[in-house]
């Protein structure tokens, strides 16, 4: 059997744009001479739709969109996903489901069991878990058909107390399909493969796994379709990142004694979970290449489809000559191109020269127009017409933050006035310890490193730097600083990146409380001192913008936590 997967992105809601992309899928695979075409997880509405399901205008455009589809179905074999109304109406009034339609006809529907309800997911909120099981017959091949989770019901996880497969196992299927919508994270392709083919190597039959790509607001989806045979043997694995489309064969070869590839996939996630369980390779695991290389990729594509699924063009930031606004700059001109990147420098009289000549530098490296405007009049006038409250008092966290609630009003006001959207170049080791203004420099309308470790941002800044300087040097080497009030230091307020960044993985991707890092030989003061640092700040993150997540555990939809919680050792 011939079959297509067509790995594609989506955009939730625009029935319009996502049946003609179908559509013409459905086409190419008929003309390449494909059986069955296969698409991914929610492909009519777009993963994740969230609380549109709860509209029926929305349920009725996802059947309207199915009825679109099905007269170019009549040669060729078509599995979509799309919401499925439960006609029982016991529990939730809708099932995520998978559709196979052929000769125009709907010939069988899989509703989805395992409904994830853990970080960015919430799908028992809307569906009910499937009850009922049956094998698809088409074209002489018995389709066991799976949705996502569904397939990760194999492992020991006790979220998944029933696994889709053993109850279809009865019916002697040959061939198992997946569709997914399983976002990226630099933790999970691995395991992801690793699930796939552990169900090929128990159920001993080949299996397709077709994922979907681009990015949805905070949710980035990485694509990497699979193919096996019965073998366990990885015969396609499509693009990542980008759209794909790909015809396979697929054959009943027979199944083969697992052997070296498994040994050595195992052996590869153990030296991963050693590198992230011990304290003194974090960095090294957090920074690793291959990890760097696929955030890079992941943010661009964020930050590109945030825009065009917007319908904007135009970015705007601060540059301030450090490292964050450096690499953000960097980031938004790879995705949007560098003449629709506007850079605001405000310097104040704290401002190093060094620092405007390097974000000038840093502009004219990467060709993006920018603009100069010192802030010291709005600051000092902001101070005179304070005197009379602040009486005299001395210099302190309230003239810092009048600086960057200034910088963020002109920013803003630009922003308005010519229609940019605000990129924030917060990152997650500052967002985790409040280190941050609101209102001030925690503005945007898209976070990009508010999931990026500060050390990651240095190796950002040198894959970025891989074939050129373009974040002039000078940015990468100095020591970090707000530059808010005379010599100032991020060290002043915070342990050193290289410390603070092990313990707030461990504690936040992680989730190892403080005994079990102070078990790990952290010093008790420091855990207590960090720990309370991010719970503390859980009311600043609370009003912070989207973030593109790259992580396991972003701030945001997937984290959370009470604001006047308190949780520490």
């Amino acid at each position: 059997m011939r079959i297509a997967l067509a790995q594609q992105n989506y955009h939730i809601g625009n029935f319009s744009a996502n049946t003609e992309k179908i559509i013409n899928a459905i086409n190419k695979a008929e003309r390449e001479g494909a059986d069955l075409v296969v698409f991914s997880e929610l492909s009519i509405c777009g993963y994740p739709p969230r609380d549109f399901l709860e509209f029926e205008d929305f349920i009725n455009k996802c059947n309207s969109a199915i009825e679109d589809i099905k007269p170019h179905t009549k040669n060729i074999g078509v599995i979509i996903g799309s919401p499925a109304i439960n006609p029982v109406r016991e529990g939730k009034d809708l099932f995520n489901a998978a559709w196979l339609i052929h000769e125009a006809e709907v010939k069988g529907v899989a509703h989805k069991t395992c409904l994830p309800t853990y970080d960015v997911f919430d799908e028992y909120r809307y569906f009910e878990p499937g009850y009922e099981w049956n094998v698809i017959p088409f074209k002489g091949r018995r389709i066991a058909l799976t949705i996502c989770e569904d397939i990760w019901a194999l492992s020991e996880n006790p979220l998944y107390r029933i696994s889709p497969m053993d109850q279809l196992m009865p019916q002697h299927p040959d061939l198992m399909i997946n569709i997914s919508a399983s976002p990226f994270d630099y933790d999970h392709d691995e395991d992801r493969k690793e699930v796939v083919r552990a169900n090929v190597l128990k159920y001993k039959m080949p299996m397709v796994y077709c994922n979907c790509v681009g990015s949805q607001t905070e949710i980035v989806f990485d694509g990497g379709s699979l193919v096996y045979d019965a073998s366990g043997e990885l015969i396609r694995e499509m693009k990542y990142f980008e759209e794909d489309f790909a015809v396979i064969d697929i054959t009943k070869s027979a199944p083969r004694a697992e052997g070296t590839e498994k040994s050595m996939r195992k052996l590869d996630k153990e030296m991963r979970v050693s590198k992230v369980n011990d304290f003194t390779k974090i960095i090294d695991y957090l920074c690793d290449e291959n990890n760097i290389r696929q955030i890079y990729t992941a943010l661009v594509l964020g930050i590109r489809d945030y825009f065009s699924k917007m319908g904007f063009s135009k970015a705007i930031l601060g540059s301030s000559g450090g490292i964050d606004s450096a690499v953000t700059l960097a980031l938004a001109c790879e995705a949007l191109g560098a003449e629709n990147v506007r850079a605001i420098l405000m310097p104040s009289q704290f401002s190093t020269g060094h620092s405007v000549d390097d974000a000038v530098k840093l502009s004219k490296n990467l060709g993006n127009p920018y603009d100069i405007i010192p802030i010291s009049p709005v600051f000092d006038a902001f101070i005179e017409l304070l005197k009379p409250v602040f009486n005299d008092l001395p210099f302190s966290v309230a003239e810092e933050n009048i600086q960057s609630r200034t910088r963020g009003n002109l920013v803003m006001a630009i922003s308005n006035k010519f229609g940019y959207i605000l990129l924030n170049t917060s990152n997650k080791s500052e967002l985790a310890t409040g280190y941050g203004t609101l209102y001030g420099d925690m503005a945007g309308g898209l976070s990009v490193l508010g999931d990026v470790y500060k050390m990651q941002v240095f190796a950002l800044a040198k894959y970025i730097n891989r074939d050129r300087e373009i974040i002039p040097n000078n940015i990468l080497v100095k020591p970090p600083s707000a530059e808010l009030r005379p010599g100032q230091m991020d060290s002043d307020s915070l342990p050193p990146y290289e410390i603070l960044d092990k313990v707030l993985y461990q504690y936040i991707e992680r989730r190892n409380g403080p005994q079990e890092l102070i078990a790990m030989g952290i010093d008790e003061a420091l855990v207590n001192r960090v720990l309370k640092m991010v719970n503390t700040n859980e009311y600043k993150r609370n009003q912070f913008c989207p973030i593109i997540r790259v992580s396991s555990k972003a701030f945001g939809v997937g984290r959370r936590m009470p604001i006047v919680g308190k949780y520490l050792s």
